[in-house]
């Protein structure tokens, strides 16, 4: 089933691993005895499964990750060019179709996981139909449909029962990358910040869906400066909290020169006690929940630079921050906690060498590993094209799956953590 690194990547894992044996002759075992990383699928067509790293990739029984699989490489997904949805055998390591999606990217994939109602067998993914974007709730082991939802999901609770929704035309025009090409929602262009557009509150069971926070809400909440609000204002990625009782987003919108300006915001999935928890100053970008309220996102610091993992309190007081991997931890990263919240693995983007690092912090001592540098070829799978590691956990703690191009084509990769238990 796995197949072997390279070369380059497997000398950096053998010295970060030595690195660790002399942290356990000193009385103080604080990282993996050893670590093994594999591909777990195969060229020459491309997969992906991490993208976007907080999804269930995994069922619950750890056989089997969902992936994408295309043949496309370096642009963008049109309309009317599909992947196909699918799982990898961890067991045999063959990749089983289970079905064809057009409503999907090389950054979030169909934002396919299995659902926390029946983590054994039913997966939910987005797709086009019928002139919309919707998501499709589906048996894995016999593929068939059980549920057709008219929106499609942005994130889906851990329980499997209620989600939310964005504008996924609008984030097509205003973040490519992240959005899906078609007509499957009226993204809005003639209007900066609409009332009846924003975060959808959609319940799994019912198929009911509603709108619960729109785009001019957080306007008059948190209006970002002159110069930015000549632009539309546009919603991107969100992620319920451990117990499903808050939900968090960004609100974005383009600055006259380059970029964004990003502002982060928490509700409850009524829309009632919307906050802004970062103001567009601080430009958060990726985050994770550490628990029901305690939260982390990759920002600057009282509008400072570098970059840090700023872990907070979801409250209107204090908020007792916390630098995580202070000093070490100095770039964006797509950092996620391990379900036993003893760890958080995070990575960066390409450095001055092209190289993608994958790293794991202790979250008791603050301690900071390097579990592997992968190489990003730089002049293939650039912008929204681009293949971030995107890591993300199994349940045991033990094992993280992330996706790379250092061998030339976009793959699948597992990382194992021996602690040594």
């Amino acid at each position: 089933m796995a197949k072997n690194i390279s070369l380059l990547a497997a000398c950096a894992i053998l010295a970060l691993v030595t690195g660790c044996c002399r942290k356990k002759q000193q009385g103080r075992v604080c990282f993996p005895e050893n670590i093994s990383i594999s591909r777990i699928t195969s060229g020459p067509k491309h997969h992906f499964a991490s993208a976007y790293y907080h999804l269930r990739t995994w069922d619950s029984s750890g056989r089997f990750l969902l992936c994408l699989e295309t043949d496309i490489e370096n642009h963008n997904p049109e309309a009317d060019e599909p992947a196909t949805l699918g799982m990898v055998d961890l067991e045999t390591g063959g990749f089983i179709p289970l079905a064809r999606t057009h409503a999907w990217n090389f950054q979030q994939g169909a934002m396919q996981q299995w659902l926390g109602s029946a983590p054994d067998s039913l997966v939910i993914y987005n797709d086009f139909r019928n002139g919309k974007f919707v998501s499709v709730i589906l048996n894995a082991h016999t593929r068939k449909e059980i549920k057709v939802i008219e929106r499609a999901m942005n994130a889906v609770s851990h329980d499997g029962k209620k989600g939310v929704s964005l504008n996924f035309a609008r984030l097509h025009i205003t973040r490519l990358g992240y959005g899906y090409a078609g007509a499957g929602d009226d993204p809005g262009m003639g209007q900066k910040y609409p009332e009846d557009d924003g975060l959808y509150y959609v319940d799994l069971e019912s198929g009911e869906s509603c709108l619960i926070v729109s785009l001019a809400d957080i306007f008059r909440l948190n209006p970002p400066s002159a110069e930015e609000t000549a632009q539309l204002l546009w919603m991107n990625h969100t992620l319920f909290n451990t117990d499903n009782t808050r939900v968090f987003f960004l609100g974005r919108s383009p600055r006259i020169d380059r970029g964004w300006v990003t502002a982060a915001y928490t509700v409850n999935p009524d829309g009632s006690d919307l906050r802004c928890v970062l103001p567009y100053d601080w430009s958060g970008s990726h985050f994770d929940w550490f628990s029901q309220d305690r939260l982390m996102v990759t920002t600057y610091y009282q509008g400072k630079r570098p970059i840090c993992h700023l872990l907070f309190t979801d409250t209107e007081g204090e908020k007792n921050y916390r630098i995580l991997g202070e000093g070490v931890l100095v770039n964006d990263g797509h950092g996620a906690f391990s379900p036993d919240r003893r760890w958080m693995v995070t990575d960066t983007y390409p450095d001055g060498r092209d190289m993608r690092t994958l790293m794991l912090l202790n979250m008791e001592n603050d301690a900071v590993m390097p579990l592997g540098r992968f190489y990003a070829p730089p002049d293939n799978f650039q912008g929204p094209c681009r293949c971030d590691l995107h890591p993300g956990w199994y349940r045991d703690s033990n094992r993280i799956c992330f996706d790379s191009v250092h061998e030339g084509t976009r793959q699948v990769y597992l990382a194992e953590l021996d602690f040594g238990r």
